[in-house]
């Protein structure tokens, strides 16, 4: 038995070192919907069905039907502590180590190849931002207690943690949340880990259309926006190296670590802009640029990892505008072609 778990470990190890070696784009599952099919018809399909078309998704909870399902196959997962269990898990180590030994060992013995523990999402800024630093301490010493070096604790963010954003080299954590933000990136280069951010330029767009070019957000401008030497031709890079200035800021290094785990274009919902046409382009170009250029014009050795919010559309979802940003409808076709 124990011959068999070192076997399923060393694999997994072997796989994460070579998953994400370039740039990748995988898909976020979320479940705020009364008409979706089950986790395990889900998994099936990804993993049969649309093999190797998808490697990477990410879950918001360890629900435990989703992670058999995941057992033995080879996606890689991120895997989130809800935001409901993030005071347990910082309350205290003891507390921290049985949400591990539940939801992540047990799972790795299975087979699960988890790649991030994510702390919550979106809870910076709000009530439960002073608990997320120590719970991500409390977790990342439970997975290096168990052997696990492949999984990277850490949290996701939303844009409006930042400041400033324009231009992308003046990024800066906003005054009300700099000492919590601060410290995280402090505590998450120390250990290796990627800050996870959700980055959405539809919602920069219907926020800002007078200052925000159509095609700049879109992935279809031909014309640059420029920041001292470098070139911006589009609005995802922008925001994606705002956040980078900001962590280099805090930590006086150019070698932070970021990945994109929500960004996505509604097909229903804002007249003008969140139509089929326009999400199919988005998602197109985003997923062209992460896997053949894979990087930033700041950062070249980024390997963009970027995650597609989302799998369905989610109709139990709030605000209303957040329940049409699926890819496939339940009998999973394609909205549109994008994975294929």
């Amino acid at each position: 038995m124990a011959s068999a778990i070192w076997f399923v470990l060393l694999t997994i190890v072997a796989f994460h070192l070579s998953a994400v070696s370039s740039g990748d784009v995988g898909i976020n599952y979320g479940r705020e919907g009364d008409n979706l099919p089950s986790p395990k018809q889900v998994i099936d399909f990804l993993t049969k069905n649309f093999s190797n078309k998808i490697g990477l998704i990410r879950i918001y909870d360890a629900n435990i039907e989703i992670l058999e399902a995941l057992s033995g196959t080879n996606l890689v997962v991120t895997i989130g502590v809800p935001n409901e269990a993030i005071n347990y898990v910082a309350s205290s180590q003891d507390a921290a180590d049985k949400w591990v030994q539940d939801h992540i060992i047990t799972y790795v013995r299975k087979g699960v190849r988890f790649r991030y523990l994510c702390v919550g999402n979106e809870v910076i800024p709000g009530i439960l931002a002073a608990c997320v630093e120590p719970a991500i301490m409390n977790l990342h010493n439970s997975v290096r207690k168990a052997g696990y070096d492949f999984i990277f604790v850490t949290t996701a963010v939303p844009a409006n943690v930042l400041g400033t954003s324009y231009p992308p080299s003046q990024g800066q954590f906003a005054p009300n949340v700099a000492d919590v933000m601060s410290s995280i990136t402090h505590f998450l280069y120390s250990i290796g880990s990627p800050l996870l951010i959700n980055v959405y330029p539809y919602y920069a767009l219907v926020e800002d259309p007078v200052h925000i070019p159509f095609e700049y957000a879109l992935f279809t401008s031909r014309t640059p926006i420029r920041d001292g030497h470098l070139e911006y031709y589009n609005l995802f890079d922008a925001m994606v190296d705002a956040f980078v200035a900001a962590m280099v800021r805090v930590v006086q290094r150019e070698d932070v670590k970021l990945v994109v785990s929500e960004t996505g274009w509604p097909t229903d919902g804002r007249i003008g802009y969140a139509i089929t046409d326009y999400a199919r382009t988005y998602n197109n170009k985003l997923r062209e640029h992460a896997i053949v250029s894979g990087r930033t014009p700041r950062k070249a050795d980024i390997n963009l990892e970027v995650y597609i919010f989302a799998m369905f559309n989610e109709d139990l979802k709030t605000p209303e505008e957040e329940k049409n940003f699926g890819t496939f409808y339940p009998n999973f076709t394609e909205k549109y072609p994008l994975w294929r």
